[in-house]
């Protein structure tokens, strides 16, 4: 989300600054170019009751006592010896980049992003931390933590799914604008809420690094969520590739039709379909990509067949339509 210009500044000053070793975080100089962070007596607000009052879009040192988390955090899990390695880096260097904050009352603050920062301050000991404050409301709130953390954070990629199907549906926004917000094209936001389709074992594997997310959107691939599971726990047990298991997809892993097995000596049921199952897959696999929804290419022994494309809901049927018609 795009800064008001004088935060842009003050941040620009506190990077600079940073590069400048100094005991103890942020020296009087810097602390000079932030509205408010000294009283008259030169004091630091934190160091006694007497805190200033901090306008909205205003930087200042705000009491680590005074803020609270924030409600709407999409991450809960934070690695604690990559928070003690941020927090002995402010030991020394300082907080290059304040926090984002809004003000509920009278010395009292909730946090809007940079949750890392916060526990990490808290870890150096760090009594006062610089924080940009800003005006909110809860869904705003909500908005700026979600692509706060997506941008910046080492999200895994259910974090990121999730993360992006709050955006749809508690700050209503639409799927063709999320790519714009979130700085992702439509397709790869695409491709993130489609694992959200899968069994929760597979969520779960890909959750903990079991697998890739090539591994999983090669099991999306699968129509049977048992199958899914099937092929996961099969992907773990024998390490298989992501190339593999696209393979053993395309080649209709755990079918029981005449598609996926030869057939008898003496049958004369016709086959499916003239064209090889490794080009209807590669054909399906395309067209998922492209719409963003599961699509099925049913060809006939006749030479001819129908594809069928899924949909969530109305609006996703208007965004299939609008990528069906000629630009």
């Amino acid at each position: 989300m795009p800064l008001e210009k004088n935060e842009e500044k003050l941040q620009a000053a506190l990077a600079a600054a940073a590069s400048v070793k100094r005991k103890g975080g942020l020296g009087r100089g810097l602390n000079a170019l932030i509205e408010g962070s000294y009283d008259k007596k030169g004091e630091r607000p934190g160091s006694s009751d007497r805190l200033v009052s901090h306008p909205v879009n205003s930087v200042g040192f705000i009491s680590v006592e005074h803020i609270e988390a924030n409600p709407y955090q999409p991450r809960t899990h934070f690695d604690k010896e990559a928070l003690q390695e941020l927090a002995d880096s402010i030991k020394i260097q300082g907080i290059i980049q304040p926090v984002t904050l809004r003000q509920l009352g009278t010395n009292s603050y909730q946090l809007i992003s940079g949750e890392r920062r916060l526990q990490a301050s808290r870890l150096a000991g760090l009594e006062t931390i610089p924080a940009y404050i800003r005006k909110a409301d809860d869904q705003q709130m909500l908005e700026m933590a979600l692509i706060e953390n997506i941008q910046r954070e080492n999200l895994n990629a259910i974090e990121i799914a999730l993360s992006y199907q709050r955006l749809l549906s508690e700050c209503n926004l639409r799927q063709e604008d999320l790519g714009d917000r979130v700085g992702k094209n439509r397709t790869t936001v695409t491709n993130y809420l489609r694992l959200l389709k899968l069994p929760p074992d597979v969520q779960i594997g890909l959750r903990d690094a079991e697998i890739s997310m090539g591994h999983a959107r090669a099991l999306i691939g699968l129509d049977d969520p048992k199958l899914q599971v099937e092929l996961y726990r099969k992907t773990v047990a024998e390490e298989l590739s992501v190339r593999r298991v696209e393979e053993l997809v395309r080649n209709g892993y755990g079918r029981n039709s005449a598609e996926a097995k030869p057939k008898a000596e003496g049958d004369t049921t016709p086959a499916s379909s003239a064209v090889p199952v490794a080009e209807i897959r590669r054909a399906e696999r395309h067209l998922t990509d492209r719409f963003g929804s599961r699509v099925q290419v049913r060809p006939t022994p006749k030479g001819n067949g129908e594809i069928k494309i899924a949909f969530d809901s109305v609006e996703d049927m208007q965004r299939i339509l609008h990528i069906l018609q000629p630009s």
